[in-house]
């Protein structure tokens, strides 16, 4: 079902790796991510993911996700259009080839925003990104910041908690992350989220300047 040669889509972008950002709902990937995509918008460009799950209020399709039925995915699943793929809590969510082409086409860095099954699926194919897990300051941080929200019930809260407890196990095993951002002061976790990217950012400066 994955793809494992992932040549063609990277051909255009070689030197420049994409990143692989994950971790729990509720760690504050989103808040990083818009806080990254303002200052360098020139720089990186976010994969949409595709879920067969309802649009919150006040989101976008095609902007926050690719919202589909869940038939639609399913077939493009078993038709191999897609990098990886995972069901959480009834919904399926993942990230297709076409949605990172069109960054890639944009000649950015490409980022995905995925789970864990996402990040071990991607393990599986060649194409080599920046691995960067998301986590909070500890699980009653997390729980809070999810009541907050008023979006969940309490069953999907607790299998939401549940699955960071997994995820934050799984961040621990040797080689699967390239660096853990603690997302506990907003402005010191942005930091450190940066610093793990400098170097990209700082080539595709390079490349961009004038000779």
């Amino acid at each position: 079902m994955f793809v494992r040669c992932f040549s063609r889509l990277v051909s255009a972008m070689e030197n420049l790796r994409p990143v692989v950002l994950s971790g729990p709902s509720g760690a504050g990937k989103s808040t990083l991510l818009k806080k990254l995509m303002g200052e360098y918008d020139n720089v990186f460009g976010f994969s949409v993911s595709h879920t067969t799950r309802s649009p919150r209020t006040g989101e976008v399709n095609g902007k926050h996700y690719h919202f589909v039925t869940r038939g639609a995915m399913q077939s493009g699943i078993d038709g191999g259009d897609f990098i990886e793929s995972a069901e959480y809590s009834g919904n399926l969510y993942g990230t297709s080839k076409a949605a990172v082409h069109a960054v890639q086409k944009s000649n950015l860095i490409c980022i995905l925003d995925i789970d864990m099954q996402g990040v071990k699926s991607i393990k599986k194919t060649d194409l080599n990104p920046i691995y960067i897990s998301i986590q909070p300051p500890t699980l009653q941080t997390l729980e809070k910041r999810l009541r907050d929200r008023k979006t969940e019930t309490e069953e999907s809260l607790q299998r939401r908690l549940k699955a960071a407890q997994e995820e934050i196990a799984f961040s621990k095993q040797p080689d699967v992350f390239d660096h853990i951002v603690i997302n506990d002061e907003l402005d010191e976790a942005y930091e450190q989220l940066k610093q793990a990217l400098i170097e990209e950012i700082n080539k595709v400066k390079n490349i961009n300047s004038p000779s």
